[in-house]
């Protein structure tokens, strides 16, 4: 039997935290420091993991392995079977030849691309994110955004920027229903309380997206567009948290926005539209350039780099030639070439649009009618970890009931993902070998994404069972009426480290509920904050980075997609902490 303890290196909770957390901070030095790739540094971190869990924690060895292999066996399924089987959705599109106009598709809802990225990454992506979750909307909104013409490295970014405010009710609200199962805090109160404080990231997403696809200069000519979408977004969250229903929140809100947005532009469009496009075709000519210098470190590469920049720079064509070259993933090109101006008619932009279409019909199915949402998961076989089952108790004497491994064969959304693309094939009229062969090859690209994804989540599973993470909770939560300002940290790095929100919750709901009880604090605030923080974890986690390097074909270069955005989480983070700070005394009007 193994008891986790709270100091176990030196009697000192300090000391013990910080060894705790060198599995972690192993990891991001491999991964942004370093510049591993992200299978070695999820590796390493496993190796670490292990290290202190035996050394430092005096977990016996034979545990630590199996817990261990639990976590790696639960990052292949469900999480990689998701991600594999939404990209097989993609190369479905790309063989059946509709990817062109998927395109075509896009450009006539806007024709400008900064607009694009808020309608897909955030809009479409939310209300995947509302459904699905688990890396779905990374995987499948970063093509998307490649269709639209960016390149692997902006979409990459991009998406995961965009994934944040609808994490914490993503997947029909499950991190909030899981903090409620776990603290008996009504989960509808919880939920509204998150969302009087996620929504205030909502709003400057859209803007932050813009940023990031076309500067300054975007936001300047496209701001009453991304104005209007995050302020929707984060009014229809607000108000479908507080009054409408907890479940239903990332749909209205998503539904809403691209709505609001749709309506804008039958009365003003952007300006500078044509310019945008030719300053997208250099900024991917030069991004893919700096992707192979990154991937091969060649001086022919840099110097060609430096050349494709200045002739796209004066013509656009260049851009557009280098633009088109193959990349490293399962992702063909990166699309930007120039859309076909054949006009659409209603069966080719249904074709076009079938598979997300269908995607969303079959989630939405899944997850909000409670009979088949109920009979899917009675399917879910609950399988005790061999070995470690029945060997692993809580800090407080209680039987674990992390070493219960759930395989979800049916109700997955991986699952429901290949029945989609069974479908998508029949109506593609591609013959089910030739589909077959497909997932084999999407099987064999995301092979290096398997392992990095399975070593990641055995790190998360092993510093779960072996205490590192209580500890570091417990260490963070230990610093009373401060810690109103530090709450949403705890879920940052909870989400950071396992990828999920809900496990997130699942780790330091409880730690957050007793922390704001000996502080004076009021607990459903600080366990909504611990979700709240969450949701701007997720874009620096391995696990998302993985996903969205896989997606867009970039694998290997995770570090250089994780120095791109871990300075927006830590800013978000900051706000997070000073809104949630400041809403435990002189905000607390804000709370419902």
């Amino acid at each position: 039997m193994y008891t986790p303890e709270l100091a176990p290196v030196g009697g000192s909770l300090a000391l013990s935290a910080l060894v705790a957390s060198l599995p972690f901070l192993t990891v991001f030095l491999a991964l942004g420091v370093l510049r591993w790739k992200a299978h070695w540094a999820g590796l390493t971190g496993l190796a670490v993991a292990v290290l202190v869990a035996v050394l430092g924690f005096r977990m016996p060895i034979d545990l630590a392995l199996l817990a261990s292999t639990q976590g790696f066996v639960f990052g292949l399924f469900p999480i990689m079977w998701i991600v594999l089987n939404a990209i097989w959705l993609y190369e479905l599109t790309v063989r059946s030849g509709r990817f062109e106009d998927l395109r075509r598709v896009i450009n006539a809802l806007s024709d400008d691309p900064r607009i694009q990225a808020v309608i897909i990454a955030f809009g479409f992506g939310g209300l995947l994110e509302a459904l699905a979750g688990f890396g779905a909307p990374v995987a499948i909104t970063g093509v998307m955004l490649m269709a639209a013409g960016f390149s692997p490295m902006r979409a990459a970014v991009i998406v995961l920027l965009a994934n944040t405010a609808p994490v914490a009710f993503g997947a029909v609200g499950t991190p909030i229903v899981t903090a409620g199962a776990l603290t008996d805090i009504d989960y509808r109160h919880i939920g509204a309380i998150v969302g009087h404080q996620t929504p205030l990231i909502a709003v400057f997403v859209p803007l932050i997206i813009v940023l990031l696809a076309d500067g300054w200069r975007g936001i300047r000519e496209t701001w009453p567009a991304t104005v209007v979408f995050g302020v929707v977004f984060a009014i229809a969250q607000w108000v479908s948290a507080t009054w409408i229903s907890v479940e239903l929140t990332d749909i209205v809100a998503s539904l809403a926005g691209i709505l609001a947005a749709v309506i804008l532009l039958r009365f003003w469009q952007p300006r500078g539209t044509e310019a945008a496009r030719e300053r997208l075709l250099t900024n991917a000519a030069v991004d893919l350039l700096a992707s192979e210098k990154a991937a091969t470190g060649s001086i022919r590469t840099r110097r060609a780099g430096s050349r494709a920049a200045r002739a796209g720079s004066a013509t656009g064509t260049s851009s557009a030639s280098a633009s088109t070259r193959t990349t490293t993933g399962p992702v063909a090109t990166t699309g930007a070439v120039p859309v076909s101006d054949v006009p659409l008619d209603a069966r080719t932009v249904f074709l076009a649009t079938f598979p997300y279409l269908l995607v969303i019909v079959v989630f939405s199915l899944a997850k909000l009618v409670p009979d088949l949402k109920a009979a899917l998961g009675a399917t879910d076989v609950k399988i005790p970890w061999p070995g470690l089952n029945g060997h692993i108790l809580t800090s407080s004497g209680a039987a674990s009931g992390a070493t219960v491994y759930t395989l979800p064969w049916l109700s997955s959304a991986g699952s429901l993902l290949v029945i989609c693309g069974v479908v998508v094939a029949l109506v593609y009229r591609l013959p089910l070998q030739d589909a077959a062969r497909t997932w084999w090859q999407t099987l064999v690209k995301l092979r290096f994404s398997l392992l990095t994804v399975g070593s990641v989540l055995a790190l998360a599973y092993l510093m779960n069972i072996s205490g590192q993470t209580l500890t570091i909770g417990a260490f963070i939560a230990g610093t009373g009426a401060l810690f109103a300002f530090l709450s949403p940290i705890l879920g940052w790095f909870g989400t950071a480290v396992t990828g999920s929100d809900t496990s997130a919750n699942a780790l330091f709901a409880t730690l957050q509920q007793s922390a704001a009880l000996k502080a004076g604090l009021d607990p459903a605030l600080l366990v909504a904050a611990n979700t709240s923080g969450g949701v701007i974890g997720k874009m620096i986690s391995p696990q998302n980075l993985a996903i969205a390097a896989t997606a867009v074909g970039l694998v290997g270069q995770e570090s250089a997609i994780l120095r791109r955005v871990i300075w927006w989480s830590i800013g978000m983070l900051a706000a997070m902490c000073l809104l949630v700070g400041l809403q435990s005394s002189v905000l607390s009007w804000m709370l419902p």
